[in-house]
């Protein structure tokens, strides 16, 4: 689930670590629906950048392309645990099957 919340007005990116040598953090817009996860290091004075571009969907996307490919949502849970999803689950496991 993408962490949209944790997004202050007016800024696009949320940090998700931050040690003396490594930054991290998400940049996401939210138009296009569009992420990347970055990555800074810097070691011995010298810098590195990694970025790794997504787009995310939000669950009722997944269950319309399902709805589309003849499936239903069988089951929906926030983790693999089977705790029961909402709006305030980080994450989501679905199962869909053929009617």
């Amino acid at each position: 689930m993408p962490e949209l919340r944790k997004l202050p007005a007016g800024q696009s990116a949320v940090p998700f670590r931050v040690t003396p040598t490594r930054w991290a953090f998400d940049h996401y817009d939210v138009a296009t629906q569009a992420m990347s996860s970055n990555y800074v290091e810097v070691v011995d004075g010298r810098g590195s950048y990694r970025s790794i571009p997504f787009r995310y969907a939000w669950p009722a996307e997944f269950d319309l392309m399902a709805r589309l490919a003849g499936l239903r949502l069988r089951e929906r849970w926030a983790d693999w645990d089977g705790t029961p999803f909402g709006s305030e689950s980080e994450k989501h496991v679905s199962v869909w099957e053929r009617p």
